[in-house]
């Protein structure tokens, strides 16, 4: 299985990476942080021409790197969308256009970026499948970060669409949708609410996880796990969904 995977320096990226290394899957990887793209490619044996530095908002960059992929594979199997930002914390009053805008450029438009460059080599390859990572941002909304819930919201709509368009050429389109996810991107956001409301990061991760039926976060791994079935043979008949893995997060 050949995959191409947006943003795998770090964290879910670098997860599902480590993952479909393990199942045997030969990947091309991208991400904005040359570093942990380096240590990325050094730690799973990914040789230089499929490992880039991109801008997952760069609609040049990211055509040249997946038909340059793509050549030298002679098929491709699957995308991992991945690729997102936090975007800001703050009231809607309070942040900026360019805010906004570079969140949903990322997000959303980096996203329909990939997927366009990526489709004809699937569709030439007979089918493949489409994993887009949303949000459980992108089912309930959160206060205080409107671009990064309308960006998420938007990837499960976008992912919808997409599999109503490419199931007749044999193309999968799913969307996973992690909910509280260890790591150091998830204490930033807890330390940016916290502050917000004027209390301790330890209350803040509280209130974050009492949200959850099972009272925890996941972790990359269960995402990644998520994500290495839906493009496997044992998810060939699953399509057009958007897959919460959030430890039963009932709000947020």
């Amino acid at each position: 299985m050949r995959v191409i995977i947006t943003a795998a320096g770090a964290g879910i990226g670098r997860a599902i990476a480590e993952r479909l290394t393990r199942d045997g899957a030969s990947l091309a990887i991208t991400d904005v942080d040359a570093a942990a793209l380096a240590d990325t490619q050094s730690a799973l044996g990914v040789p230089d021409a499929f490992a880039k530095v991109v801008d997952a908002a760069d609609d040049e960059a990211t055509a040249t790197f997946i038909g340059e992929v793509c050549t030298a594979w002679g098929r491709l199997d699957g995308l991992v969308n991945n690729a997102g930002i936090a975007g800001p914390t703050a009231g809607v009053a309070d942040m900026s256009l360019a805010e906004w805008e570079q969140t949903i450029a990322v997000n959303l438009t980096g996203q329909f970026i990939a997927t366009r460059h990526a489709v004809p080599h699937l569709k030439a390859g007979g089918g493949g499948a489409i994993v887009n990572i949303s949000s459980s941002a992108g089912r309930m909304g959160l206060a205080y970060r409107t671009p990064y819930s309308a960006s998420k919201f938007g990837v499960v709509g976008f992912t919808h669409a997409l599999a109503k368009e490419l199931g007749q050429d044999g193309i999968r389109v799913n969307a996973v949708l992690p909910g509280i996810v260890e790591g150091p991107r998830i204490d930033r956001v807890i330390s940016a609410r916290a502050a917000q409301l004027g209390i301790s990061d330890d209350e803040m991760r509280s209130r974050f996880l009492a949200t959850t039926s099972m009272r925890k976060a996941v972790t990359a791994g269960n995402v990644a796990d998520t994500v290495a079935f839906l493009l496997s043979e044992a998810g060939a008949a699953i399509s057009g969904q958007a897959i919460g893995v959030d430890a039963g997060l009932e709000n947020i």
